[in-house]
């Protein structure tokens, strides 16, 4: 899960997206305004802030860097731009899927020599 948050004016901004289940939720003040799944490279969210001006989130994935960044724009002037680290939720995830593969492959040996 990784989770962005910005304090814009008197609004207090979280977006969590996880690239585990591909969801995406927005938060103002605690209160969530958009709710979306999304397994694309980048994705979009309009709302409106307390001041009641226009407002988007773009969530991209930088292909080069493997970097999630958080484009916030108001009334469509950047307001910021927030990077973070796309993170393995599991960080011995692909040694366990390899034991799991090869103890796989030990009880089919196994299994057609019997």
């Amino acid at each position: 899960m990784v989770i962005f948050k910005y304090a814009l004016n008197q609004d207090n901004i979280e977006l969590q997206a996880s690239n585990w289940s591909g969801l995406e939720q927005m938060f103002i003040n605690g209160k969530r305004v958009s709710r979306k799944l999304n397994f694309g490279q980048h994705s979009q969210h309009d709302m409106t802030l307390h001041d009641g001006k226009a407002a988007t989130l773009l969530l991209l994935l930088e292909p080069n860097t493997d970097q999630l960044v958080c484009h916030i724009y108001k009334q469509n002037n950047l307001v910021a731009s927030l990077t973070q680290p796309k993170k393995e939720p599991y960080p011995h995830r692909q040694l366990a899927q390899q034991a799991i593969l090869s103890i796989g492959l030990i009880l089919v040996f196994f299994l057609t020599m019997a």
